[in-house]
């Protein structure tokens, strides 16, 4: 089953890339609905039952909401600002849960916050210089830039502390999520978007969340 999904969400990407380049955008957004159902699945599919297993699963299912929402703003243009924060705030959600989980296995998260703090203070004004956003996007970018920074200080000082096969693909699953975005940001925002950065980001979100889903089946150890 797990080989079939992850098969199903790749093709799925392919096609939503290949839906959104021809212009039909309802197919599109049902082959992106599609591609982020898969990695719920393997989250559901992977689990065990217990709170950080269950706490993950609902950032899964978060990322799957915001994927649906972000792309509905293409859809509903008038409304297109609104449903593009809302899809942000349920990537941000699922951010948050994704840390809970990765704080409540550390065994040092205040070094993790401190490194986290840094990193986002130096990646925010480097993006900044390079992207132009209005303020309403400028405050939820900060916020949200801060939380998956502050998940990947943690899932990595975790995957350093422990080195466990969780700890592992968690957090390189993070990371890639990480990577997506940035490159989705200063290709959104930035200059002239480009095609092939637009391929490799959502491969990396993809790729990211599926280990993140994944690392379920190895997350017994811990409660």
């Amino acid at each position: 089953m797990l080989p079939a999904l992850i098969a199903l969400c790749a093709i799925c990407v392919g096609m939503y890339l290949y839906t959104e380049t021809i212009g039909k955008k309802v197919a599109a957004l049902i082959c992106k609905a599609l591609a982020s159902l898969c990695f719920v699945l393997i989250g559901f599919i992977c689990g065990n039952g217990s709170l950080s297993s269950r706490l993950i699963i609902c950032g899964l299912v978060f990322g799957f909401i915001a994927d649906i929402l972000v792309n509905l703003r293409y859809t509903f243009k008038k409304k297109g600002q609104m449903l593009h924060l809302i899809g942000i705030i349920s990537f941000l959600i699922g951010h948050i849960l994704y840390l809970s989980v990765a704080v409540s296995i550390s065994d040092n998260p205040l070094i993790s916050l401190v490194a986290g703090i840094i990193i986002s203070i130096f990646l925010m004004l480097w993006m900044y210089k390079r992207i132009s956003v209005s303020v309403v996007l400028k405050i939820v970018g900060i916020i949200y830039i801060g939380a998956i920074v502050l998940l990947n200080t943690a899932a990595i000082g975790n995957m350093i502390a422990m080195q466990s096969s969780f700890t592992c693909i968690f957090a390189l699953g993070a990371v890639l999520f990480l990577v997506s975005d940035i490159l989705l940001i200063l290709n959104t925002f930035g200059a002239k978007p480009k095609r092939s950065i637009r391929i490799i980001h959502l491969s990396l979100y993809y790729l990211g969340q599926v280990l993140i889903a994944l690392s379920l089946a190895l997350i017994f150890a811990y409660s």
